[in-house]
This record gives structure tokens, C-alpha cells and sequence, in this order.
């Protein structure tokens, strides 16, 4: 492996841990911190006006390192767009949350409405101006040279925008403990990274720069947090996955790698769908499942290191199949 693939990660790595310790004092004059629900796991209200919004040192970590590589990789751009257009959107969310004492920040409406026309401008530039094309690489099916790739055709574009919609929050359903969503993309990026280094893909620097930019914000983040991504962050994270697992064509291996997303997504789905016909039951203590856990007794540290151990674990069984 070439030395200089590797670069992108230091550099988004000294970007991040040097614009942490300037931005979360700056975060906390503004008094942009978060804000804790009172439904919540109690040990959670000691978080309360902990800095918030810190996402953005994530982006500038990412796209400050990927502008050094745009000449010669535009493959880069729809991935760097899916990152910061979901980014916009959490950050506005955050913004309303935080800044304009809106407890729930963008309506459900604006926020998926913001998510589509995002993920609408990503497809008509995937489909447009890449030569990717609409087959995914099967996993475990002989890896990419000699692996089968199925052709979805005109299934493509409706796979692609659930798909998106689905990891987006997936990643941002994954945000709630110290280190929890920084911790399991991490390992994700780090799969995607391993993958375009292997196939020789030119959107390699952005995906090392997300894995540096992380680890970085990941010494500021782990717990006790000094700071928190927001949906600044998480948004954008998940942006960033599901577009680089779609420039790589291994959407589905998103299956495996982002099982956490995945559980997180249908915890919701199942304690509002069952709240629902049940008039009032739940099927968690509380939902996402990571709040779950908790009340059941799991220390927050514990969470974080059994769903980060099953990331790893899965990320490892997605590397063979490829």
C-alpha cells in the first residue's frame, strides 16, 4: 500500500484534533449546549449544556482534507456533497434546537422534505456524471474482480433514495451516548476505506479523511464528552456512508456493516408502530435501543463498547465478502 493513500487521515486527523479545543470554548461563550430530555435516562441530565453542534469540526475535517484531492478525483464531489447537504440540514435542525429554543428543532416534515431533495440532487449527479452505473456488487459473491454484480435498472433510483434516507437515519438515531455514532462509523469508514484502497477507487481520500477526521473528534467525544456531534454531525456521517457505499457499488453491504443503523431504525419504527395500535404500549423501556439498554442497567460505557464490538465484528464478516 502506498504511503500517500494514508495521508488524507493524518491530515483530517490533525484538523480535527486542533479545531476541537478551539471550537467547544467557542461553543460553550455561545452557550450552544445540549439539551437533555426529561424522559430520558437520568444519568443523562449531568449532559445538559454539554457544547453541542460539534459536527462541524467532522466537516471541516473532511472537506478541508478532500479539497486537497478534487483535481484528480472527482468521484470525491458527489460523496463531499451527500456529506455536507445532509450536514446543512443538522446543522439548521441544531440550530433551531439550540440557538432558537425550538425543542424539536425541523418539524418531521421539513427535516425528511430537506432529506429528499438532498438525496434527489445526489441521484441525478450519480446517475449523470459518474460512470458507476445501476449493478451492486453481490456480497461473498468472489469480491470485486471476479465477484457477481446484480443489475437493478429501473429499481435503481427508488433503491437508492431509501437506502440513503435509511442510513441518514440510521447514523443519526445512532447518536445519543458519548462516542456511540463516532465510534461505530469510524469502523464503518474504515471498512470503505479498506475497500476503495483494494479496488483502487479515486473517492479513497475522502473516505480516509472522514476515518481521520473522526478520530480526532473521537478524543473530545469519548465519554465523559466534552462535546457532542448533533445532527450536524450525524447527518452528514450518514451522508457520507451510504454515498460512498454507492461510488463503491456495495450498497448492500451496508446490511452488514451498518447492522447498528440498521437496529436503531427499526427499534423506532417498532415502539411508534406498536405505541400506536396498542394505545400507549411499548415494546422498549425506550427507543432508540442504545436508550433501551440503559434502562435495563447497561452502563453507558458498556453500550458503547458491545455496539462498537458487534461494528467490528461486522465489518470483519463484510471484508471477507469482498
Amino acid at each position: 500500500m502506498d504511503s500517500r493513500q494514508l495521508m488524507p487521515v493524518v491530515i483530517a486527523f490533525v484538523i480535527s484534533l486542533t479545531l476541537c479545543p478551539i471550537i467547544i470554548p467557542f461553543l460553550k461563550r455561545l452557550k450552544w449546549g445540549q439539551y437533555v430530555r426529561n424522559n430520558g435516562p437520568k444519568s443523562h441530565l449531568r449532559k445538559t449544556g454539554t457544547p453541542t453542534m460539534g459536527g462541524i469540526v467532522i466537516l471541516l475535517g473532511i472537506v478541508l482534507t478532500s479539497i486537497l484531492y478534487l483535481k484528480d478525483n472527482r468521484d470525491i464531489i458527489p460523496v463531499l456533497f451527500a456529506t455536507v447537504g445532509f450536514g446543512l440540514i443538522g446543522f439548521l435542525d441544531d440550530y433551531l434546537k439550540i440557538v432558537m429554543k425550538r425543542s424539536m428543532g425541523l418539524k418531521v416534515w421539513q427535516k425528511l422534505l430537506g432529506q429528499i431533495l438532498v438525496t434527489i440532487i445526489f441521484v441525478i449527479y450519480f446517475t449523470k456524471h459518474t460512470e458507476v452505473g445501476t449493478s451492486v456488487l453481490m456480497p461473498f459473491s468472489g469480491g470485486f474482480d471476479e465477484g457477481y454484480y446484480l443489475e437493478i435498472g429501473i429499481w435503481f433510483i427508488p433503491m437508492m433514495i431509501f437506502i440513503m434516507l435509511g442510513t441518514v437515519n440510521g447514523a443519526n438515531f445512532t447518536d445519543g451516548l458519548d462516542g456511540l455514532a463516532a465510534s461505530v462509523t469510524l469502523q464503518i469508514t474504515t471498512f470503505f476505506s479498506v475497500a476503495a484502497i483494494v479496488v483502487g477507487s479515486s473517492i479513497s481520500p475522502i473516505t480516509n479523511a472522514a476515518a481521520g477526521s473522526l478520530l480526532g473528534f473521537l478524543v473530545f467525544n469519548i465519554y465523559p464528552a466534552r462535546v457532542f456531534m448533533g445532527d450536524t454531525g450525524s447527518l452528514a456521517l450518514g451522508g457520507f456512508v451510504a454515498a460512498s457505499a454507492f461510488m463503491l457499488k456495495m450498497p448492500l453491504f451496508l446490511i452488514i456493516v451498518g447492522l447498528i443503523y440498521l437496529i436503531e431504525v427499526i427499534s423506532v419504527i417498532l415502539q411508534i408502530a406498536y405505541f400506536r395500535i396498542t394505545g400507549g404500549k411499548r415494546i422498549f423501556r425506550m427507543a432508540p435501543i442504545h436508550h433501551h439498554f440503559e434502562l435495563c442497567g447497561w452502563s453507558e460505557m458498556k453500550v458503547v463498547s458491545v455496539f462498537s464490538i458487534v461494528t467490528a465484528l461486522c465489518c470483519i464478516i463484510a471484508l471477507l465478502g469482498i
